[in-house]
């Protein structure tokens, strides 16, 4: 993108198609393709969606459950593509999900540390540089050579954003994940992401915390049944969510 931004996202849409009839015997699939009887529908889980995030900026995304974004969370890391319109991502992203999403849970969390850092791009001895910072932020202390799977979903937490946050990656998307774990560490974590935002990263945050999304974000996408409702300074946009 030859621009100031570093997300740029035009008409996006999101379409999924659902077989309304279930095919139980193929005696029954035979019959109803041949009358034409398997009805589909289109599920439109975004519409017509068109923002920008420039670099250094922090951009909220609201809205009450399946308003859609989860979806455009996973069409901004580049997981999906967009059934419609277009969504350009200059950078490299890393997005949280949802907890532990790609921990290996038979491994140590140590060995997770690489793993993930690996997925993100960085090589080995970049990882390695990191390896303290990483542990350290977690607090994990000696449970990081335990299997992920004795963790306990905030600890999951802990170890997620560390290692996103300390790898520093140019695009820092996260839904719902600040919301887990002790009131210490997510006040931690938000001071994290400011200093990343200093740094002239990108953030984009999804979450139902009015509260985190006045603290982190300066503007706001308010998302309802998949369609923008409204755009603009956190404050304002925040201000009429709360109202409706």
């Amino acid at each position: 993108m030859n621009s100031p931004n570093v997300i740029e996202v035009r008409d996006a849409g999101m379409r999924y198609r659902v077989h309304k009839s279930r095919r139980r015997s193929l005696r029954e699939k035979m019959f109803r393709t041949l009358l034409r009887r398997d009805e589909v529908i289109d599920i439109w889980a975004l519409k017509d969606v068109s923002f920008d995030l420039e670099r250094g900026g922090s951009l909220g995304i609201i809205g009450d459950n399946g308003a859609g974004k989860s979806t455009l969370c996973l069409l901004l890391s580049q997981i999906m593509a967009p059934t419609s319109g277009s969504v350009n991502v200059a950078g490299r992203v890393s997005a949280l999900l949802t907890l532990g999403a790609g921990f290996q849970p038979d491994l140590t969390g140590l060995d997770n540390i690489f793993l993930n850092g690996i997925y993100l791009g960085f090589t080995r001895d970049e990882i390695q540089d990191k390896f303290g910072e990483i542990v350290g932020f977690s607090e994990l202390g000696e449970f990081i050579d335990l299997p992920v799977r004795t963790y306990s979903s905030g600890m999951r937490a802990r170890l997620a954003f560390s290692i996103a946050a300390t790898i520093k990656p140019e695009i820092l998307i996260i839904d719902e994940l600040m919301g887990v774990g002790d009131r210490k560490f997510q006040q931690k974590s938000i001071v994290r992401m400011k200093e990343l935002i200093q740094e002239s990263k990108a953030l984009v945050v999804v979450s139902h915390s009015m509260d985190t999304v006045r603290d982190l974000c300066s503007r706001t996408v308010w998302l309802d049944k998949g369609r923008i409702v409204a755009q603009g300074p956190t404050q304002e946009v925040v201000e009429q969510y709360e109202s409706h």
